[in-house]
């Protein structure tokens, strides 16, 4: 019990961390008033997009940024609604609608918190980089066809596959073709990537909504609006949640678990990339991310992750502290209450081009190429991780991707496994002749095992070391295996079985202290050990050989001494 509360200690603020908000409070403020500027349309966007509404993102933005700003891992990370998280809602809206969402959100926040505890969060690095870049690459694809619809000023049809709802929005719009919302995305969309190009710290995105916004206003435009929202967050409550439902919402729920944790975490580590001495907890973060999508939906809002986008901006900034993220909601959360009434006449198509251009902006070209030049299997991973991501979903995405690269990182490694025969050197010390020698060489063969000896090479192993020829002795030496399985300990064991019966003596040499657990609980080298055959070094196997030869009248009687070991490749 008193370690469990030692662990949920570790992971819960410290008083340093709040002492730091007073050093620089003039940077981290302004820092938090510039994320805000940007985050805003994104929350309204995002929210959007996931189906639930604009307010759904505000409320995301505000209740998530702060949880997170206070209890994640990192002091200058930007929590609140995602584009990668809502291409994981809008499948799961659309199946068990917006309260399926919440009450995914409070799973999701109870697995990660529970990673957090399980100390789960260094794995999270463990993902390979193409496959961390077809998944970016494919959300891109994703957010920018989920934009069709409000792009084209049609109402989105109902489904969960994105390219058949974009196809719908076309065809719906060359129907009924109204050129005004089309016009305003490609303008904001337009505005905010040649903004970016001339002055990437101008906050282009909230400058191009508002710009759309007023002129659709002044003109008089017909078009679709974000609507009427609420002067203020509203009250907690639980009333969402259906316990009937639980069971079917696991699965969604692990899903949108996974996707937080590994965006946040990536967003993290880009966040320690940028800055000079700043380095993150990885559990801890998981720990804040957990408490935010926990306590978010019961305020409306849907599950939330760390920004990539925001956090980058925070840390060019100059965010110092954990003040920069939380002085952004609450700077938010200003908006909500005070400005409600201009957010409600924003174009919807304003928002989808906003987010369109967010989409262009996510994908670095230089860095898709670099890594599908890089090696055919990245390309490989890199590709069907993209395409699987707008085709299936995103974790199916990410676990497909992970399978091919394992797949692919494991035939490299069988590839290097080597059964090298190893010529027994004449240079060895001892008063035996070159005639001996010349014996010794003849009825005994060394093969040194370099690699690991795991399953998928053990079958390799196995025909290459059954194809040795007559000989009467075959020696072992295992000294460079670096790992070892079951898979490998019972083709090792086979193949001194087939040995044996063609009559030939096997020993074995060097054997690693960690290697010993698997082969002698397969029994696999207890024969051998009771017969005295296994050995620590090379040269006592070599003497043992020896004599054996000579008991066995295959060589004369010795003259000399026992073969003794020799520089540093004795095992």
């Amino acid at each position: 019990m008193s370690a469990g509360r030692a662990r949920l200690r570790s992971l819960l603020p410290e008083r340093g961390e709040i002492a730091a908000y007073a050093r620089r409070p003039r940077r981290d403020l302004l820092a938090g008033l510039t994320v805000a500027i940007v985050a805003l349309p994104l929350a309204l966007g995002f929210g959007i997009s996931s189906g639930l509404g604009a307010a759904a993102g505000l409320a995301t933005a505000v209740v998530a940024g702060a949880i997170a700003a206070v209890f994640g891992g990192s002091g200058l990370q930007v929590s609140g609604p995602t584009g990668a998280m809502t291409v994981v809602l809008v499948p799961i809206m659309h199946a068990h609608g917006a309260s399926g969402v919440l009450t995914v959100g409070v799973l999701a926040g109870l697995l990660l918190v529970g990673l957090a505890l399980a100390r789960a969060g260094k794995y999270m690095a463990l993902v390979p980089a193409p496959v961390v870049e077809g998944f970016t690459l494919g959300i891109a694809c994703v957010i920018g066809l989920q934009q069709i619809p409000g792009a084209l000023g049609v109402p989105a049809s109902h489904g969960d596959k994105v390219t058949v709802v974009a196809w719908q929005a076309a065809r719906d719009f060359l129907a009924h073709p109204n050129w005004w919302p089309p016009a305003i995305a490609v303008a904001v969309a337009a505005l905010m990537l040649a903004g970016a190009r001339l002055r990437p710290t101008v906050p282009f995105s909230l400058l191009a909504v508002a710009a759309a916004t007023v002129a659709a206003e002044l003109a008089g435009l017909d078009v679709p609006r974000i609507g009427e929202l609420p002067a203020g967050l509203p009250a907690p409550s639980l009333a969402f949640l259906d316990v009937s439902a639980l069971g079917s919402l696991i699965a969604p729920a692990v899903a949108v678990a996974a996707l937080a944790a590994l965006e946040s975490l990536l967003s993290a580590a880009v966040a320690d990339g940028m800055s000079v001495n700043h380095k993150h907890d990885p559990d801890r973060e998981l720990f804040g991310q957990g408490l935010a999508n926990l306590v978010a939906p019961l305020f409306g809002g849907v599950p939330a992750t760390g920004a990539i986008a925001r956090t980058a901006v925070n840390v060019r900034s100059g965010a110092q502290s954990r003040l920069a993220a939380l002085a952004h909601a609450a700077i938010l959360a200003v908006i909500v209450f005070t400005a409600s009434g201009l957010v409600a006449k924003i174009p919807l198509a304003a928002l989808a081009g906003m987010l369109l251009a967010t989409a262009f902006r996510m994908v670095e070209a230089g860095s898709v190429k670099a890594m599908l030049r890089s090696t055919r299997g990245d390309a490989v991973v890199l590709v069907l991780t993209g395409l699987a991501t707008v085709a299936l979903d995103l974790v199916q995405a990410v676990i497909l991707g992970l399978i091919v690269a394992g797949a692919l990182a494991l035939r490299a490694i069988a590839r290097d496994v080597r059964l090298d025969a190893v010529p027994l050197r004449p240079d060895l010390p001892g008063d035996h002749t070159d005639e001996e020698h010349a014996l010794l060489a003849e009825h005994i063969i060394a093969y040194r095992l370099d690699g690991p000896l795991f399953f998928a090479a053990a079958h390799r192993f196995l025909l290459q070391l059954s194809n040795v020829a007559d000989v009467s002795v075959v020696i072992l030496r295992m000294s460079r295996v670096t790992a070892i399985d079951a898979s490998g300990a019972l083709v090792l064991g086979d193949a001194i079985t087939r040995l044996r019966r063609r009559g030939i003596t096997v020993y074995i040499s060097g054997i690693r202290d960690g290697h010993h657990q698997p082969l002698h609980a397969l029994g696999v080298i207890a024969d051998l050990d009771r017969a005295g055959h296994v050995f620590a070094t090379t040269p006592e196997a070599i003497a043992a050989a020896r004599d054996h030869l000579h008991r066995t009248g295959v060589l004369p009687a010795p003259n000399a001494q026992p073969i003794p070991a020799h520089g540093t490749d004795s095992a």
